[in-house]
């Protein structure tokens, strides 16, 4: 009889085992690349809130009437774009933002905290994947969000600008593509530091 027969079957049945291991994880390959490319595209639009009264002695003040104007750009150039939810933060002027908005569009302002970036980004994430979304923030957290979906860094918005427009495109990848814009009237920017005077040479 001869001992080769159980060798070769038993390379056979390796041989065998290593191809369906081939074809299952080329089976999981194609699955995950079918399931990114099947994720819809999500898009979100950022702003800082608009200009707020300044008071030192109010930490939540309301929109100044500058601010006012500046929420009602937002009906013109959004209020037919859309949009499926906003969100704002607990503050007033976040809200005050989106109002003129949310009141044309009719639907509610979710809010959320300003520090819990991580919440609103499982919020939108799991209702409104494929969806057009509002976000009304702070010079700060907007761009903490860009770079939490996945976009580039940007810096903290200078506190005296009330312009900046962020929309940011998630595709089916988790990768983000931003455009970033300015709306309305421009912000000043910000004061000039005045030069020291000259020191005057003594005549002694």
């Amino acid at each position: 009889m001869n001992d080769d027969v159980p060798e070769r079957r038993a390379g056979l049945k390796t041989a065998l085992v290593f191809l369906m291991l081939f074809v299952v994880l080329g089976a999981v390959v194609v699955f995950g690349i079918l399931s990114a490319f099947s994720r819809p595209i999500t898009t979100i639009i950022l702003i800082r809130h608009a200009e707020k009264v300044i008071d030192p002695n109010d930490a939540d003040p309301d929109l100044s009437p500058a601010g006012q104007a500046r929420a009602q750009n937002l009906v013109r150039m959004f209020g037919e774009a859309g949009i499926n939810a906003i969100y704002a933060t607990q503050y007033k002027r976040t809200q005050q933002t989106v109002k003129p908005l949310a009141d044309k569009l009719g639907l509610p302002i979710v809010q959320v905290n300003s520090k819990g970036t991580p919440e609103l980004l499982n919020q939108i994430r799991s209702q409104h994947a494929g969806q057009l979304i509002f976000v009304s923030g702070h010079n700060s957290t907007v761009p903490e969000i860009i770079a939490a979906l996945g976009g580039p860094t940007f810096p903290t918005i200078p506190e005296s600008e009330y312009d900046h427009l962020y929309i940011v495109t998630v595709y089916r990848t988790g990768k983000a593509k931003v455009v970033q814009m300015r709306y309305g009237s421009s912000s000043p920017g910000p004061s000039p530091v005045p030069s020291p005077s000259p020191t005057p040479v003594s005549d002694r």
